[in-house]
């Protein structure tokens, strides 16, 4: 009897710790999910970015917020600006770009 009640009171902890995790929230409003959520997004972005061919050895920098992702940075001519916004939008995740890259 004592042993069904020490894993009743287990559970019973397990369950409200993990509510109480599930209600935290960011300053911003935002729960953990979302903020991991969009580190993976700008960790994708990045990795696509350093990947391609065109785009190496640019200084690209990729932030995002709740799905929206804005590329600062500098590239050389306004295609490579464009290439980086369009492999931006194709990223899994992504809902809007702010493709702020200047043309030197």
């Amino acid at each position: 009897m004592q042993t069904r009640f020490k894993q009743c009171v287990a559970i019973v902890c397990c369950l409200a710790f993990a509510l109480t995790l599930a209600a935290c929230a960011t300053p911003a409003g935002r729960s953990a999910g979302q903020v991991v959520d969009d580190g993976t997004i700008t960790t994708k972005v990045k990795a696509k970015l350093i990947k391609d061919s065109v785009l190496q050895g640019f200084a690209i920098s990729v932030d995002t917020f709740q799905g929206e992702v804005t590329l600062t940075g500098a590239v050389n001519v306004p295609e490579q600006r464009e290439r980086a916004g369009r492999i931006a939008r194709e990223t899994l995740g992504v809902k809007k770009v702010n493709n702020l890259l200047k043309v030197k």
